[in-house]
């Protein structure tokens, strides 16, 4: 489940935290205070708007939406786009040197 960040405090909520568990949801939070995961967040769902979204028509139904944000993360965000914390090299080329 990808849920965009409204509100700091909705994450280190008791009533949140409960719910999450509820719907078996992991929680990808770290400590309180800690930002970390949250510039994590932000900056992909930047990318997921910016190269994704902002680029074509608006989705005819939910499956569509599901389908078209599955395949950015797994057929090219994941695999293909280079990355800086990679030194520049997308995950596969980062992988294919390290085996070398």
């Amino acid at each position: 489940m990808l849920r965009r960040p409204v509100e700091f405090a909705q994450y280190t909520s008791w009533a949140f935290g409960k719910r999450c568990g509820e719907l078996n949801v992991s929680m990808s939070m770290g400590t309180v205070g800690d930002a970390y995961d949250n510039a994590m967040a932000e900056s992909f769902f930047a990318t997921l708007e910016c190269e994704l979204l902002d680029r074509g028509p608006p989705f005819a139904s939910h499956a569509d939406a599901y389908a078209a944000i599955f395949e950015f993360i797994e057929g090219f965000y994941n695999p293909r786009r280079r990355h800086s914390s990679l030194g520049g090299l997308s995950p596969e080329n980062f992988e294919r040197r390290r085996a070398a």
